[in-house]
């Protein structure tokens, strides 16, 4: 049910509802249009058949004075005189404007309904009458035969002699499938719904690329434009969607070339302060401008180590993610610091190396600075890998553990502020991560300090899995 609600609520089970329902409406209702056209040209046939019977009968009448008594006495197919009074029904006006059209005395004949007793030739003189028919409850018609029909006809023949005939309509077969036989809705059903899935599909296509070409965007700004391909109103959705993501690469180049302009433009002004900072004869404040001037350093190098983080052109590779997090925990430990790597996950994604290097050491010496110690391990869940990074440090509070990635912001509470660093580190991290598909998120680990994962809910696989 969950499913059926999540397909309903997307446009391609919209499109699919609205398809379905009005080709239904569409497809049934031109059904019984057609059923009704058949129906009334079946009546027509029919009565153009009744009509000849009688047009041949009258004609012979009309052409053979000589021959006319014995004629009647013996009447035609389906005619027969009427010489005692009969009842008269309503005039059978379908019948009568058919016979209006042909040429000769039958044009101008009148057509009444009557019982069907008027229609019976008369019995043998030693047979009782037939009973009449009870008055009460109608007897029960085959649908799969049109009833037999009885009509009083009175017209005149050339020489003004007054005719009154019975004419009998005898029952006939007619086709007994109708618009509603099972075998034929479930066939005009199945093949609507199919219809109307595969139209879905295909409208819904350009929506579904565009939307997931968004997403990725927000991970991969250098990604490949969207093709240009399909309707109208489709190609000119990509057309502003790669306009889109051309201005945004513009503008986050035109930043970092600024970063980098800035960066390089102070460096000469910093060193030259530097280098008379040592002249300063106070070495109390001389030691704190220096360490001033390396904190305002720090800052412009990561900030400048941010923009690039998220402008990077790197291409994937197949990289062993084992061999990766040993190098980073190698140099650490070979640095003097509590750093290990207790588990491999053996395996090897399509990611940026240079990139996810980066994205490691920033969380090891982000551990090792403020937790003393790193705890790296990396493991296989499901369809997801997962490496994790834990430090043995007084953790954070849980109402931060989603602030700390705010660029420029610091815990005192829960950070030593002696180690210094700008307040990016993390935030690098996290870009770095979700460029490459992961997620970055920290947590208090239960036996204590704080947990960095990264995991890759669908990464790339650079062999076959």
């Amino acid at each position: 049910m969950k499913r059926l609600r999540l397909f309903l609520s997307s446009m391609t089970g919209r499109l699919f509802v609205i398809l379905l329902v009005g080709m239904m409406v569409a497809a049934i209702g031109a059904t019984l249009l057609a059923e009704a056209r058949r129906q009334q040209e079946f009546e027509r046939q029919n009565l153009v058949r009744v009509a000849d019977r009688l047009q041949g009968f009258v004609n012979l009448l009309d052409g053979n004075p000589e021959l006319r008594p014995r004629l009647l006495a013996v009447g035609g197919p389906s005619v027969r005189l009427v010489k005692d009074d009969v009842r008269v029904g309503a005039p059978d006006l379908a019948l009568q404007e058919v016979l209006a059209g042909r040429d000769g005395v039958v044009a101008a004949a009148t057509v009444h309904g009557t019982s069907m007793r008027t229609c019976m030739p008369p019995p043998p003189g030693f047979l009782p009458p037939p009973p009449r028919e009870r008055s009460g409850r109608p007897r029960e018609r085959d649908p799969a035969f049109t009833p037999p029909r009885c009509r009083l006809v009175e017209l005149k023949l050339s020489d003004g002699t007054p005719l009154r005939l019975a004419l009998e309509s005898p029952a006939v077969a007619r086709r007994t499938a109708s618009a509603f036989d099972p075998w034929f809705l479930s066939l005009l059903v199945l093949a609507i719904g199919l219809l109307a899935y595969v139209v879905a599909r295909i409208a819904s296509s350009p929506l579904q690329r565009l939307a997931s070409h968004a997403a990725s965007l927000g991970h991969d700004l250098q990604r490949d434009p969207l093709p240009v391909a399909g309707p109208l109103e489709v190609r000119r959705a990509a057309e502003a969607f790669n306009a889109m993501q051309l201005r945004l690469q513009r503008h986050l180049g035109e930043r970092t070339q600024m970063l980098a302009a800035i960066t390089h433009d102070l460096q000469t002004p910093l060193t030259r302060l530097r280098l008379r900072l040592e002249n300063v004869q106070d070495e109390v404040l001389r030691e704190r401008l220096v360490g001033d001037l390396a904190a305002m350093q720090a800052l412009i190098r990561e900030g400048l180590e941010l923009a690039r983080s998220a402008e990077s052109a790197e291409q994937r590779a197949a990289l062993d993610l084992d061999s990766l997090l040993e190098s980073v925990v190698e140099d650490a430990a070979e640095s003097g610091h509590d750093a290990v790597l207790l588990q491999g996950c053996g395996e090897v994604l399509m990611l940026r190396p240079l990139a996810m290097r980066r994205l490691f050491s920033n969380l090891v010496d982000n551990a090792l600075k403020y937790g003393r110690s790193a705890q790296v391990s990396a493991c296989r869940d499901g369809e997801a890998v997962e490496v994790r990074v834990r430090d043995s440090g007084p953790g954070v509070a849980e109402d931060e553990l989603e602030a700390v990635f705010t660029p420029f912001l610091r815990l005192e509470t829960s950070r030593s502020r002696e180690t210094g660093g700008a307040g990016l580190g993390l935030t690098i991290a996290r870009a770095l991560a979700e460029k490459d598909g992961a997620s970055l998120v920290l947590r208090n680990h239960p036996d204590g300090g704080l947990e960095a994962v990264v995991r890759w809910e669908a990464p790339q696989w650079a062999r076959p899995r």
